[in-house]
């Protein structure tokens, strides 16, 4: 039988695809433009005054946290992959537990249960009679440092996803060898286990560092100045695109310069199957055993247990629970526009994922991975990046119109519905292209060509023969834009219609007010919703015999842009 494609269908495919792509880059294009466009004076004010001071913040804030995360994810990767200790099978897959909260509601928690009329330092005052801060010394939550714990406390399964799974890949006959040569665990670990699995502490390391040059909520909410709180208050308080526009192309640049050193660690990353032995853990007894136990466990209390205890006990017990009609129209639009983006964005993913798997073509692969880049860019960034065109455009209307029929309109399209869903597509369509693309690999090419050779078209094969075996995939893909969108704040902020205010807004403007009790309800919904992803991904984290890119697409895809 003679196939009948349809020429039409297999032009639209990558044409659509192509033009899909091209209008996710436009907002980063944008940003760059911004470069070339003549300073107004703010910009040069900024350079020369408060610009070091940004980028000293950003940087030792990025280092803070690189180190954090890398001791913290890599420690406990470490010993639940390679060691037996009391209750290690709940601790391996609690460890990500501190994914479902956002830093920025970290960030509240603990300032309301550290700062000075706290009770951490009311008891103090209490049990040792101190009168007042001449007294004693204790660190200053609101401060850089703070900062960079808040964000260690909630970033460090990035790395420690991702070097668990390294550490489960080496074989177990090299780290018995050591062992037997004499070697202590400690030993094994920095000079065997540590090297092997660097690239995978890096990328996890890079990932992290990522998500802390584009948070704005914890930095703002502590004072401290950084790009982000810069691209801010340059946009809102001074009112100049322009310089806002400069801030995020430095900011762009750093992230650009993570992704770049991120991708030199994966191009180092040699993987070896083991010598198909299973993974044997050495068994530990005594204090070592509760030792290790209690360092696994301490993360997930501080970085999970408390704040969430801390945030039903303000919701419950200190504060009018936040369930009334705001509240329940707050959720409307939390969930409506979440559920939006995601569906928008499972259909483009499997679009675009499709299309280079069909085309075979490098272009349509490189547009794709180009489109992942909005995942690494902050959420400012890309709010500045979809208002500049979108203002210039909005006013072309307008004078157009003028023109034409005689009467002046307001702006059509700037603080529209659909504006802010088109921020959100370019913040987080990686997350469902990943997903959609690890489904796909799994699915043989030579059912595609089966379905070809009975003349299905290439729409009718994505329909009938790869959506079905999707299943899975394009729900997780769904499931994570879903959580991700609820959790997002800065882009949420400068684009969100007029008096139209998310969960996480809501959470944001009750804490800045120090109503903590109030913002804990919407924060307790954030925290409920997020663990929803990742307790479908705690099911692939405890397989270790099955360590697959394609098994682990949930824990990927809220670890890798």
């Amino acid at each position: 039988m003679i196939p009948r494609f349809s020429s039409l269908a297999n032009r639209s495919l990558p044409l659509l695809g192509g033009v899909f792509a091209l209008l996710l880059l436009v907002p980063l294009l944008s940003v760059v433009s911004s470069v070339f466009v003549k300073d107004q004076g703010a910009w040069a004010h900024i350079s020369s005054t408060i610009l070091p001071s940004l980028a000293a913040n950003s940087l030792l804030l990025a280092a803070g946290v690189a180190v954090g995360v890398a001791v913290v994810g890599t420690g406990t990767a470490w010993l639940t992959a390679n060691h037996e200790f009391p209750v290690r099978r709940m601790l391996e897959w609690t460890l990500i537990l501190p994914l479902a909260i956002p830093a920025y509601v970290l960030a509240y928690t603990y300032t309301d249960v550290l700062q000075y009329a706290g009770p951490v330092q009311s008891f103090l005052r209490e049990s040792f009679g101190w009168q007042g801060k001449h007294d004693y010394w204790f660190p200053e939550i609101r401060s850089l440092g703070g900062a960079a714990a808040m964000l260690t406390l909630a970033l460090y399964p990035y790395v420690y996803v991702l070097a668990r799974v390294a550490f489960l890949e080496q074989s177990t006959s090299l780290n018995e060898a050591a062992r037997n040569m004499g070697l202590g665990p400690v030993a094994v670990f920095f000079r065997i286990s540590l090297p092997l699995a660097r690239p995978a502490v890096a990328a996890g390391v890079a990932l992290a560092l990522m998500e802390t040059l584009a948070d704005y909520g914890t930095v703002s909410y502590f004072g401290v100045p950084t790009f982000t709180t810069g691209i801010f208050n340059a946009w809102f308080s001074q009112g100049d695109r322009i310089a806002a526009g400069k801030l995020a192309v430095i900011l762009m640049g750093f992230v650009i310069l993570v992704m770049l050193l991120e991708h030199w660690a994966r191009r180092r990353a040699r993987f070896h199957q083991s010598s198909g032995r299973r993974h044997v853990r050495v068994p530990l007894h005594g204090a070592k055993a509760w030792f290790a136990t209690s360092l696994c466990a301490l993360p997930i209390a501080v970085g999970f247990a408390i704040p969430t205890l801390i945030l039903l006990k303000l919701a419950l017990t200190e504060g009018d629970v936040q369930f009334g009609a705001r509240f329940i129209k707050l959720s409307i639009n939390s969930f409506g526009v979440a559920a939006i983006t995601a569906m928008i964005a499972v259909s483009a993913a499997l679009l675009l994922a499709y299309v280079a798997r069909s085309s075979g073509k490098r272009i349509q692969a490189w547009l794709n991975r180009l489109v992942g880049l909005g995942y690494a860019v902050p959420g400012t960034v890309i709010a500045v990046g979809v208002l500049i065109p979108l203002i210039a455009l909005d006013h072309i209307l307008v004078d157009s119109i003028a023109a034409i029929f005689g009467f002046k309109t307001g702006l059509l399209l700037t603080g529209g519905f659909l504006v802010l869903i088109y921020a959100y597509l370019i913040r987080f369509l990686a997350v469902a292209l990943q997903s959609v693309e690890a489904g796909l690999s799994k699915i043989t090419p030579n059912m595609d060509d089966a379905a070809r050779s009975l003349g299905s078209t290439p729409f009718e094969v994505m329909r009938e023969v790869h959506m079905p075996l999707l299943r899975t995939s394009l729900i997780t893909a769904g499931l994570l834009v879903f959580v991700d969108v609820m959790k997002e704040l800065p882009a949420t902020l400068v684009m969100r219609p007029f008096n139209f205010d998310t969960l996480a807004v809501q959470t944001y403007i009750l804490a800045m007010d120090e109503r903590l009790a109030e913002a804990s309800t919407a924060a307790l919904v954030i925290v409920a919703v997020g663990l929803i992803p990742l307790i479908m991904a705690s099911r692939a984290i405890t397989k270790p015999q099955d360590v697959t890119a394609a098994n682990l697409a949930p824990t990927a895809a809220l670890a890798t842009p």
